[in-house]
């Protein structure tokens, strides 16, 4: 078989590129009725990872965050018991431990392209199970797959990544804008293992409630496009992850930075403020890019040239990563 890859892969090129997104929070943390979590997300167009790869002598990487894309290539290398390796090459990368699904998008894309480069059939799930990803949110993995607004079911006591059980095009003219702290890192690694560890239990009441909230409020205000109840609804459902979360986080958000930035936004009247997973990066619900573009001046000159915050204006991403597969065979010219 290596022979074969040899002589049918060694001149492709695989492209994989696919967008970040936001967590807008857990639904059912205790898992009540047996399965836990459950998530609410939205992939956007604000950042992206996006590389390309090709079959060489060994396991190499240039660009953004090609530590992490060296690791995530050389397990899936090592399971799939392939001996050659993979030069990639990183155009662009989500923002580390921002709460923008960097670690999930980047092992999905790199393994997705060892897969398609050595002519391995696959899907996103057993992509994810083999890079151990989505073991407590499947909205990378749904983002991965198919953009816009998702819902997720949690994870049960059976293998593999949480069940898509809602996906829907968010809005295209609706705008988030992002509240990012430069300075920040959200919990990651084994302080998020633990973190999760030692939360007290959530009430089942409450989770009955932000249940309630999302197929009642949420849902049918994105199918309606109003974004009233969309933004009242995510905004409650914020509160009450980040306060259950605060003990881990310093507070309902991370960063104090971002915390500050966003109780001014909601002074103002906008509704539909949260953190995305652990942070620190906030974000703000708006119902067009002009309102989006006069919020972020507003918010910069409040925090003025020193702060440690910056602002990004997102729209949503309503499609999956794109892959390609190109030869890099040479071209000649024939005998005449």
């Amino acid at each position: 078989m290596r022979d074969q890859w040899s002589y049918r892969q060694q001149h492709q090129r695989v492209f994989v590129s696919t967008a970040a997104r936001l967590h807008l929070g857990f639904l059912d943390i205790s898992g009540a009725l047996g399965r836990r979590f459950g998530s609410l997300g939205l992939s956007i167009d604000a950042f992206r990872t996006s590389l390309h790869m090709q079959i060489a002598p060994t396991v190499s990487a240039s660009g953004p965050s090609a530590e992490r894309a060296v690791g995530y290539a050389r397990k899936m290398l090592g399971l799939l018991g392939i001996r050659e390796g993979v030069e990639i090459g990183i155009d662009e990368a989500i923002p580390d431990h921002a709460g923008l699904g960097s670690g999930t998008q980047m092992a999905l894309a790199v393994g997705h392209a060892i897969h398609l480069l050595f002519g391995l059939s696959t899907n996103t799930s057993q992509v994810a199970i083999q890079m151990q990803r989505g073991r407590r949110s499947g909205i990378g993995i749904g983002g991965f797959d198919h953009g816009g607004f998702m819902v997720d079911s949690g994870v049960s006591e059976q293998d593999g990544p949480p069940p898509l059980t809602v996906q829907m095009p968010f809005p295209e003219a609706w705008r988030v804008l992002l509240v990012m702290d430069r300075g920040g890192q959200g919990l990651h690694g084994q302080q998020e293992v633990e973190a999760f560890r030692r939360l007290p239990p959530f009430p089942a009441d409450q989770a009955a409630h932000l249940c309630h909230l999302t197929l009642m409020q949420i849902l049918p205000g994105i199918r309606e496009q109003r974004l009233g109840p969309v933004a009242a609804g995510v905004a409650e459902l914020q509160r009450s992850v980040g306060d259950h979360f605060a003990p881990a986080q310093g507070g309902r958000y991370t960063s104090p930075a971002v915390a500050d930035l966003l109780n001014w936004a909601e002074l103002q009247g906008y509704a539909g403020v949260g953190q995305s997973s652990w942070g620190p990066t906030g974000f703000i619900l708006l119902p067009d890019q002009a309102s989006a573009i006069q919020l972020k001046e507003q918010a910069r000159q409040r925090v003025g040239e020193f702060s440690p915050l910056c602002f990004e204006i997102a729209a949503a991403c309503n499609e999956g990563s794109h892959v390609a597969i190109e030869s890099t065979r040479p071209v000649t010219k024939e005998a005449r």
